[in-house]
């Protein structure tokens, strides 16, 4: 199962999964999911496909993520998991479904406007 990449993306992270049948191990740009996501619902984001469908300890999880920050990291990761798992087994597809997990999320960072602040924020205005 090494030879096939899942790739999940979410904001702008793109994370490349490879799923192997294994004891459990969850390993991120080298390192361990405890080392690599400081917050505990990244951590939890990860591995929510695995609890959903009862595979938590039956395959390693191999992960390359870059770009954006550690949520977008940690959901990319998510949908590429859910990904891996529905290739291997169909049947987890309806599970996994219900929770959304198969689903890329298109939300998007909207871009700074000229003449404000911000995307929507605009500077004070003063009438005199």
């Amino acid at each position: 199962m090494a030879d096939k990449i899942f790739v999940g993306r979410r904001k702008n992270s793109v994370a490349r999964v490879y799923l192997r049948h294994g004891d459990g191990k969850v390993v991120v740009n080298n390192r361990e999911l405890d080392n690599y996501f400081p917050i505990k619902t990244c951590r939890d984001d990860v591995v929510l496909p695995l609890k959903m469908t009862d595979t938590l300890g039956k395959y390693d999880i191999f992960v390359n993520v870059n770009g954006g920050g550690f949520t977008g990291q940690s959901e990319a990761a998510r949908l590429g998991i859910s990904r891996a798992l529905v290739s291997i087994n169909p049947e987890f597809r309806p599970v996994l479904k219900t929770q959304s997990l198969l689903t890329r999320d298109p939300r998007m960072v909207e871009r700074k406007k000229y003449g404000q602040k911000k995307a929507r924020k605009r500077f004070q205005f003063s009438k005199r």
